[in-house]
């Protein structure tokens, strides 16, 4: 991460390409354009049933809601100093980058780069997008043994991923659970460790010319780590809260979408929700982009009575959950950008204007 937020620091206006925008979006449409393709039926719309369509609207709410839980925990961890208006940017910032970057960059730089816009250390920045990540991790080792539990009565995973994607969410549980042992060890027990890894890290060839930066920021981070430690419980389990309010909301969307459509079990498919969100971690594409509408239709459409029905119900979905916050997370990460460049002439013009008194000084 920390070589994104060298080219972000530097050039914000270059950590993502309109190219990764253009295939994110050309993917999501692509992957509902097959899923309409292979399940459609003519005249499936005279079998929408008017009574149950308002419950679009409430997942529309639900998916506002993700957003004012995840703004609020920004706020939460930055002790409040983030105004509300701050929060919503940086969250819509992160959601807009994680949406169009592939899964290795990420939306953390960009996240962290708009908190150090937003008045705060580059080194108290990360720390709190770090401590962020954290929860979520920590929400992924809650999640992973419910879903192991109740798979024992529950066909959580469908057969028809067959014995490869079974496998392949066995392995994706025991990455998320040892993950997440290691960022607890490293964030709530032993912050020093993650100065050590990282100074080891950057004496890499290839790395080394950022190694004085980031062993400065590494210090900043462990500082303000050792600070969150003393913080009392009562802040971890508020902050979790909001991680796990935010993450029910994001799982609770799917199975509002499928019922706004028609009737379905509700416990299996809100379990067969929290898997999928788990395996869209690991799609490589943009923001999922291509695989995750695939894995929509493999995960709630054997429970969707109606085939043609899968189709509306993954163009409803990523309507509400995907295109709505690109467009907001455009528009703040612009902002963000935007005032970076300002930031950047008015440095300079200050810049010029001291070297032309100190000309002028020297004249006299």
């Amino acid at each position: 991460m920390a070589d994104n937020e060298e080219k972000i620091q530097e050039h914000p206006d270059k950590y993502f390409s309109k190219k990764y925008l253009f295939i994110s979006i050309a993917l999501s449409i692509a992957g509902m354009a097959v899923v309409v393709y292979l399940t459609y039926t003519p005249g499936v719309l005279e079998h929408l049933k008017p009574k149950r369509l308002p419950g679009l609207f409430i997942a529309l709410i639900v998916s506002f809601m993700r957003l004012w839980f995840s703004a609020a925990r920004i706020r939460y961890l930055s002790e409040k100093k983030l105004s509300w208006i701050a929060s919503f940017r940086v969250m819509l910032s992160w959601d807009f980058t994680s949406s169009v970057t592939p899964s290795t960059i990420g939306g953390a730089p960009m996240a962290t780069f708009a908190m150090t816009k937003e008045g705060f250390r580059l080194g108290q920045s990360s720390a709190i997008i770090l401590y962020s990540v954290l929860l979520d991790q920590l929400w992924f080792a809650l999640a992973v043994p419910i879903l192991l539990v109740t798979g024992l009565y529950y066909e959580v995973v469908p057969d028809n991923i067959g014995m490869v994607g079974q496998a392949s969410m066995l392995l994706l549980y025991a990455g998320l659970l040892s993950y997440a042992g290691l960022m607890a060890y490293g964030v709530l027990k032993n912050p020093s460790a993650i100065t050590k890894v990282l100074n080891g890290l950057f004496k890499l060839p290839f790395l080394r010319r950022w190694r004085g930066k980031i062993a400065e920021e590494a210090k900043n981070l462990e500082e303000y780590s050792h600070e969150l430690r003393k913080k009392p419980k009562s802040f971890l389990l508020k902050a979790f809260f909001l991680t796990f309010m935010s993450w029910m909301a994001r799982v609770a969307l799917p199975t509002i979408v499928v019922l706004s459509l028609l009737p379905a079990d509700v416990v299996l498919s809100v379990l067969r929700s929290l898997a999928m969100n788990l395996a869209f971690l690991i799609m490589p594409t943009p923001g999922g982009s291509g695989g995750v509408e695939g894995l929509f239709a493999i995960f709630q459409g054997p429970l969707m009575d109606r085939k043609a029905f899968i189709g509306l119900a993954v163009f409803a979905w990523r309507i509400i959950s995907y295109y709505i916050t690109v467009g907001l997370g455009m528009m703040a990460t612009t902002w963000y950008i935007n005032r970076s460049v300002i930031d950047k002439l008015q440095t300079e013009e200050a810049g010029a204007e001291i070297n032309e008194d100190i000309s002028a000084g020297n004249k006299h």
